[in-house]
């Protein structure tokens, strides 16, 4: 799914995927990578096991403690699967080794957030407070009152799940009361001004 929503945005970009798909990726130590016959890449760390399948028509090749991407030809489709696949199977690495983290943070008067247990508690205004279970392979912590940090080996796990905290309760433009992530910047709006000038 994410392969085909990619290379139909892609467009003009398979150039630029094309050099990024050219450039080597380090084995850090402690990752283990494997490709079998059927082109399916399987990196392994000490955090948790990811798995790729790579289309046929790139060539994924382990040697030197490196990893090489090559394609049969510029075709644009093929530019941009072998750029697509070099970043995947990068961020597959990354995230066995160090995992991603994703901060959310969250605005409003007696808005707080709490975890219980496998759970996140969040008080944003609503009657009832909002449960957040974790998932395989997602971890939520509570750094303080108002900080939510999603953590995991899957870079496009850690966006969704994070994504989906944040929908509960967008940041609404005025006051800037709701959930955005941190590095999110909110355009603020001025409020309506009422009497006689």
């Amino acid at each position: 799914m994410l392969v085909a929503k990619f290379l139909l945005m892609c467009g003009k970009e398979g150039e630029n995927m094309s050099r990024i798909g050219r450039m080597p990726i380090t084995i850090p130590d402690g990752v283990n990578v494997t490709v079998d016959g059927n082109n399916l890449v399987t990196v392994t760390g000490k955090f948790g096991t990811l798995s790729q399948q790579v289309n046929k028509n790139i060539k994924v090749s382990i040697a030197n403690n490196e990893i090489t991407l090559t394609r049969p030809d510029d075709e644009n489709k093929n530019k941009a699967m072998h750029g697509l696949y070099r970043m995947l199977i990068a961020n597959m690495i990354e995230g066995v080794s160090k995992k991603f983290t994703k901060s959310i943070v969250i605005n409003g008067v007696g808005y707080k957030a709490s975890k219980s247990g496998n759970k996140l508690i969040l008080n944003i205004g609503f009657s009832h407070p909002v449960e957040i279970a974790e998932i395989d392979g997602i971890s939520i912590d509570c750094p303080n009152a108002t900080e939510i940090t999603i953590s995991g080996i899957s870079k496009e796990a850690v966006g969704q799940f994070a994504a989906k905290i944040r929908a509960i309760k967008p940041v609404e433009p005025y006051h800037a009361y709701g959930i955005k992530y941190k590095d999110e910047v909110v355009v603020r709006k001025q409020g309506k001004t009422s009497g006689k000038k």
